[in-house]
């Protein structure tokens, strides 16, 4: 696509949400993330100037953003997953009214000073049940003053969009160009096509080995893994998938992580597919006494599915995503290919950090299959 659609990233992460929409079409021109390391990481994948990334609360945007306006005054689209602490389905309290869901509101005073074309919010499934309030705070902030945005939510699924990896995000959709916006889903719901299994997305990568050194980030060798190192990809489907036809040579951020020796063991006893409660490793686990509350502290994926959600627990322990073929957890490089990042994407900062960003990211071959549809009504 040789035009470029010009956009604004809140909540912007590592920019997994990002990323998909510039495949389809997108460029960003303002991006708004409150960790240092995440926004880094963003930037430097992009080379984007300092200026164009404000590291911050987006309160803070907020109020300096009457100064700089007129620069984002034909903004084809706004996105971003506004947190939501205080969300929960048993909780009364509206949405809107409760202070720990502030960034929520925050995203809607955003929206009513851009006024873009298109707008995008993406969070939790639960959010689903609650749309009924949102779609009453959308209409109060954004259909007013003459305004009149169309918009609807939706609950996607990774899976549906070739991602090796079940991940349910709820997506809410709106435009001032008097789109309906079940026509836009339509054309998400079309571009919907098998999943690529978990073994794809490792096929080829170094199995890696076991991390003798405990708080040792700096040690690199073949059994640690490299932050950086030459590497001859596997020509597959799914490298072309994620890579397209980039010829890369490059591998980053495909490192161990020291495990204890018990824990080395129950990686290597479990079978594939089965969890704390396995029969296997009765004898060491260590919390056999709370197995009900227990039970999926340990996990050992399956080659020929899907993989469960990437979470942001990685950064804690890997002991819920064992890697179905080596006695070790996922790295993060094998995390990001679920992810379905590109292979020359590299994270910043230390090695709990990537995992966190990965983590927190919106899967990028999702986010293109939304960008893309947004794009065609362009």
């Amino acid at each position: 696509m040789s035009k470029k659609f010009d956009f604004i990233d809140l909540f912007a992460g590592c920019g997994g949400l990002s990323l998909g929409l510039e495949q389809a079409g997108f460029n960003p021109v303002l991006v708004n993330e409150i960790m240092p390391q995440f926004a880094e990481t963003y930037r430097i994948n992009r080379e984007l100037d300092k200026s164009s990334v404000f590291v911050g609360d987006i309160r803070d945007l907020n109020a300096d953003f009457a100064a700089s306006k007129s620069k984002f005054d034909k903004i084809t689209l706004v996105c971003g997953g506004p947190p939501c602490q205080g969300f929960s389905m048993a909780n009364r309290q509206r949405i809107i009214d409760d202070p720990r869901n502030m960034l929520y509101k925050e995203y809607l005073k955003f929206l009513c000073s851009v006024r873009p074309a298109f707008f995008i919010m993406e969070n939790v499934r639960g959010m689903q049940s609650r749309w009924e309030e949102i779609e009453s705070d959308f209409n109060t902030y954004l259909n007013r003053d003459g305004h009149e945005y169309n918009f609807t939510g939706k609950l996607l699924l990774a899976e549906d969009y070739g991602v090796p990896q079940h991940r349910e995000r709820f997506i809410v959709i709106g435009n001032s160009l008097g789109i309906n916006p079940e026509e836009i889903f339509s054309r998400i719901f079309a571009l919907k096509r098998n999943p690529f299994m978990l073994r794809d997305a490792l096929f080829g990568l170094p199995s890696l080995g076991v991390k003798s050194e405990k708080g040792r980030n700096d040690v690199e060798d073949d059994d640690s893994g490299y932050t950086q190192v030459k590497f001859t990809y596997p020509d597959t489907d799914f490298y072309h998938f994620i890579n397209g036809d980039k010829q890369l040579s490059i591998l980053y951020n495909h490192k161990n992580r020291y495990n204890n020796p018990r824990d080395v063991e129950i990686y290597s006893r479990l079978p594939q597919g089965t969890n704390s409660l396995h029969p296997s490793i009765a004898d060491i686990m260590p919390y056999s006494r709370r197995n009900a509350i227990f039970k999926d502290k340990y996990f050992k994926l399956q080659e020929d599915r899907i993989c469960k959600t990437i979470t942001s627990h990685m950064r804690y322990d890997c002991n819920m995503y064992i890697h179905p073929w080596y006695s070790r957890g996922l790295s993060p490089r094998e995390a990001a290919r679920i992810q379905t990042f590109p292979d020359d994407f590299i994270f910043y900062g230390a090695q709990n950090m990537w995992y966190a960003q990965i983590g927190n990211a919106v899967p990028v071959k999702l986010a293109y299959a939304i960008g893309t549809a947004i794009a065609s009504f362009l």
